[in-house]
C-alpha cells in the first residue's frame, strides 16, 4: 500500500489522504465480508462509502473510505473527522484500516491457485478483489464470537449494535450519530446485568465482562496470540469459560488473519459450503475439514468468498 500527500491545513477539524492497495481490489466486496449483514452498524456502508468511529488518544473519531480507479487500479480516499491537532490520527487511521481491510495482502497465489481448481475458479473470478477482513482488534473479534453463539448471524448483530450504543466512544461528525465497538476498559466497567439487559444472556454478559476486565487489567494479553501457532491460541482461548472451539477458530481467522482456517463449527458456513457444493446431507466438523483440506493454505479466503455468495444470493450485495 501506498500513501499520498495528505491536506495539510493549519487547524482542521478533518483530514484526508490518497491510499493505494495492492491491485486487484474491491473496497464493496472487502466491507461486506467484514460487515456480513446490513444492519451492522459498528461497520457502515452506504452503497459507495465505508464509515466507522475509531477511538484514538480516548477520543472518537469517524473514518470513511471511498474507492475510485476500480478493481485494478484502485485508490482509495480516506477522510477523518474530528482530528483538530492531532496530526497523527491519519497515520493511525491508516494503520487501523490496513489491518481491517487488508489492504497491502498479497493474495495472487489464491487466484493462481484458484484458477486451476474447477470448483472455485469461477467463484474466485465473480468476486475478485475482496480481500479478506479482520476485525479492528482480537478483543473485538473475540466479543463478537460470544454474542454470536448459538444466534443466528441477525440476532447477534442485533445484540452487538446495542451493546456498541451503550458502551461505544460516539461521534456525530457527518451528522449522524455512530458508535466506535467498545473498549475494554468500558466493559470492564459495566455489571453483567447491564448487558444482560440488552438482550444477551446472562451467561454471555458474564464472559464478556470477564474476558475486558482481565484484558484492562493486562492479566489477558490478546495481541500477543499473535506470535503463537494455531493450537497455542484454541488452547488459550478455550482455557476462559465460555469460549469454546468455534469461538476460538473464528478469532483465528477474523482476528488474526490466519487464512487457512475456515471455522468447522460455524453453522452458517457450514451451510453455504454444503450448499455450494451441492451437497444433500448436512456437514459436521469433521466433514468440513475434509471439504475445505485441499484448499489449504487458502480454505479462509474459501470461507470469505462462501459468504459473499450467500450474501448474493440474499440480495444485500448492493
Amino acid at each position: 500500500m501506498t500513501i499520498s500527500t495528505p491536506d495539510t491545513p493549519g487547524r482542521r477539524s478533518s483530514s484526508s489522504l490518497a491510499l493505494h492497495p495492492r491491485a486487484p481490489f474491491r473496497l464493496d466486496l472487502t466491507v461486506w465480508a467484514l460487515r456480513r449483514r446490513a444492519l451492522n452498524e459498528v461497520d457502515a456502508w452506504d452503497g459507495s462509502t465505508y464509515r466507522r468511529v475509531l477511538r484514538l488518544d480516548d477520543s472518537p473519531l469517524e473514518v470513511a473510505v471511498t474507492q475510485e480507479g476500480g478493481t485494478d487500479g484502485p485508490t482509495l480516499h480516506l477522510t477523518v473527522s474530528n482530528t483538530g491537532e492531532r496530526g497523527h490520527a491519519l497515520s493511525e487511521a491508516c494503520v487501523a484500516l490496513e489491518r481491517t481491510l487488508s489492504l497491502d495482502l498479497d493474495i495472487a497465489a489464491f487466484y493462481a491457485f484458484a484458477a486451476g481448481d474447477p470448483l472455485l475458479a469461477g467463484l474466485a473470478e465473480r468476486f475478485r478483489g475482496v480481500r479478506p477482513p479482520r476485525f479492528a482488534s482480537v478483543f473485538e473479534c473475540l466479543v463478537n464470537a460470544v454474542a454470536l453463539q448459538q444466534l443466528s448471524l441477525d440476532a447477534g448483530l442485533t445484540l452487538l449494535n446495542r451493546l456498541a450504543r451503550a458502551y461505544g466512544a460516539c461521534s456525530s461528525a457527518a451528522g449522524d450519530r455512530m458508535y466506535a465497538f467498545p473498549e475494554p476498559a468500558a466493559l470492564a466497567a459495566a455489571q453483567p446485568d447491564s448487558i444482560h439487559a440488552l438482550g444477551f444472556s446472562l451467561r454471555k454478559a458474564t464472559t464478556i465482562v470477564a474476558i475486558a476486565d482481565a484484558v484492562d487489567a493486562g492479566r489477558l494479553d490478546l495481541d500477543s496470540l499473535a506470535t503463537h501457532d494455531d493450537r497455542h491460541v484454541v488452547e488459550t482461548l478455550t482455557q476462559i469459560p465460555g469460549i469454546g472451539r468455534w469461538s476460538a477458530e473464528y478469532t483465528l481467522l477474523r482476528g488474526l488473519g490466519r487464512l487457512h482456517v475456515f471455522p468447522g463449527d460455524d453453522v452458517g458456513a457450514r451451510k453455504n459450503l454444503a450448499r455450494w457444493l451441492g451437497l444433500v446431507k448436512p456437514l459436521d466438523y469433521d466433514g468440513v475439514q475434509h471439504a475445505v483440506a485441499g484448499w489449504r493454505p487458502y480454505a479462509g479466503l474459501v470461507y470469505f468468498h462462501l459468504l459473499l455468495d450467500r450474501l448474493a444470493a440474499r440480495g444485500d450485495l448492493v
